[in-house]
């Protein structure tokens, strides 16, 4: 169904995208499905509404089912400026004339966040190594598949590490948001769940209770970028300007006590000025992990495999060239 509904503000977005640019007259503010739409909603409009009055142009919050949603909306332009993870954010930058102009800095200043493994407390699995050894007896709680921290992260740093492939590993594998996966840990509902650090802040806003008294930890990935903001790229230059201006200026100045009340509730301690560049070693992952199934391919001659490795191996030099380039 959602796949229909985007397929008809196509035609709209076509029609509209003359005047759009000369005439903005509300902006649709995207928010992946971290959580419950209620949740983000009730954290984030306050930021909304400043945002609003500072650009001179009102803001409307835009809610999806699933991240997908959030892209495509970006994509046929029901949706110019967003908050995304960064694998989402890749797919908005490519697929969505999406630019990054900024990123989240958490409340205790750390330019990223970990995706984590996660069981109840009362599980029998201790360790990772007991998940290793008895994945056929377990439930896992998966991540949204455009998930930085829920899928792609631990797809490559801890599923593919270990020569695993959830779906045909675990007895039986379903698919949620954070704060859902979350839950079913805690409510015994699944046996282990992937996570991250910031829902567990979240939770800890949301409830005022420490989700590490429910649950254990059981693996924890390398950093992962911060969470990028993310504008369409024929959103007017001056309104993009004062996007990011009122973006990396919040919770300072004049009003910066009330605002850092509002940016406690998102978890965040403000945010910084960013750019595409943030997404590098995110493509790098991808198509490490991309490369990582191809030589693992049985149904591919010698000669495809080859070719494909070798276009493989030809981006990720590129990409370790930019790299170099920011150091």
């Amino acid at each position: 169904m959602l796949r229909r509904t985007f397929l008809a503000l196509a035609a709209t977005a076509a029609l509209s995208s003359g005047a759009w640019a000369q005439d903005v007259k509300t902006l649709n503010f995207g928010f992946i499905s971290t959580e419950s739409s209620t949740n983000l909603k009730a954290a984030w409009q306050p930021l909304i509404d400043d945002l609003s009055k500072a650009i001179g142009v009102p803001v409307k919050p835009f809610f999806a089912s699933d991240y997908a949603g959030i892209i495509e909306g970006m994509r046929f332009n029901k949706v110019q400026l967003g908050w995304f993870g960064n694998k989402s954010a890749m797919e908005a930058v490519d697929r969505a004339q999406g630019e990054v102009f900024a990123s989240v800095v958490d409340k205790d200043g750390n330019p990223g966040y970990w995706s984590l493994l996660l069981v109840n407390k009362d599980s029998n699995l201790q360790t990772l190594d007991d998940v290793l050894k008895n994945g056929k007896q377990l439930s896992y709680g998966a991540g949204d598949p455009n998930s930085t921290s829920g899928t792609l992260v631990p797809g490559y740093f801890l599923w593919g590490a270990n020569h695993i492939e959830p779906k045909t590993f675990f007895k039986s594998v379903r698919a949620a948001n954070h704060e859902a996966n979350l839950l079913s840990v805690i409510n015994k509902q699944v046996d282990v769940a992937i996570n991250n650090t910031e829902m567990l802040e979240r939770y800890r806003r949301n409830t005022g209770k420490d989700a590490t008294e429910s649950v254990r930890i059981l693996w924890k990935s390398p950093l992962i970028p911060a969470d990028p903001m993310v504008v369409r790229s024929d959103v007017p230059a001056d309104i993009k300007q004062r996007i990011q201006t009122f973006f990396v200026n919040y919770g300072t100045g004049p009003d910066a006590e009330r605002q850092q009340k509002i940016l406690a509730n998102l978890t965040y301690k403000g945010f910084r000025a960013s750019s595409n560049a943030q997404l590098v070693p995110i493509r790098q992952m991808e198509l490490a992990k991309t490369k990582l199934g191809i030589e693992r391919d049985t149904t591919l001659s010698e000669a495809d495999k080859k070719a494909k490795v070798a276009e493989l191996d030809r981006q990720l030099a590129e990409l370790d060239k930019l790299v170099a380039k920011q150091q």
